[in-house]
């Protein structure tokens, strides 16, 4: 997929300040730091359209793009860390679980994962959380840049080795960088064959 417009349309504080869901969505969420908004911009070839920064819990919003006039992409607030109140922490993160549950048109969660650690409860907790609510997601490892190949090999093993532990069939993966930008192109190609499913429901 080649993407030649990336628009940003809004930033909401809940499900009903979102656009109407008319069109094919995918919602991109990690832990605070994670790489998102690098991630982001890569994917669509913009530097600026998702704001850089290197305080955690940048994103305190539900921030819609749309993409190609055809599909939206949304950047959700991070889980984890951020110098923020526990409250604040709470409400995004009912922000971001209400959104996910019952945005009718999100075909898919994109769980953003910093390749450089071994596997984070809060991670985990959140697949499960994802799979316990039977919510299309794929994991997408990002950072892969900063390790050697052997050390992302054993990161990687190591998060499979977790998730085979309860998790008959593993969810789709993409290995990416954004500096490098390596794996992006298996994204979009990945949201491009899903939207043909949304044009024929």
């Amino acid at each position: 997929m080649k993407i030649n417009t990336a628009t940003f349309v809004i930033s909401a504080v809940n499900i009903a300040g979102c656009p109407k869901p008319t069109l094919p969505e995918y919602a991109f969420i990690g832990r605070s730091n994670v790489g998102k908004s690098s991630l982001i911009n890569a994917l669509t070839g913009r530097n600026k359209l998702a704001k850089i920064s290197n305080t955690p819990g940048k994103t305190r919003l539900i921030n819609h793009f749309l993409i190609n006039d055809n599909w939206y992409l949304v950047d959700l607030p991070g889980y984890g860390y951020a110098r923020i109140s526990k409250k604040d922490r709470a409400a995004w993160g009912k922000m971001s679980e209400e959104y996910i549950l019952n945005r009718p048109n999100l075909l898919t969660v994109f769980l953003l994962i910093d390749s450089r650690h071994a596997p984070q409860k809060s991670d985990l907790e959140f697949i499960e959380w994802m799979g316990g609510n039977e919510i299309p997601f794929s994991m997408v490892y990002t950072k892969t840049d900063k390790l050697s190949k052997r050390e992302l090999s054993d990161n990687l093993e190591s998060y499979q080795a977790v998730l085979n532990e309860v998790w008959e069939e593993l969810p789709t993966a993409f290995v990416t960088s954004s500096a490098k930008k390596q794996g992006l192109e298996e994204v979009l190609s990945f949201i491009e064959n899903t939207n043909k499913l949304f044009s024929k429901s």
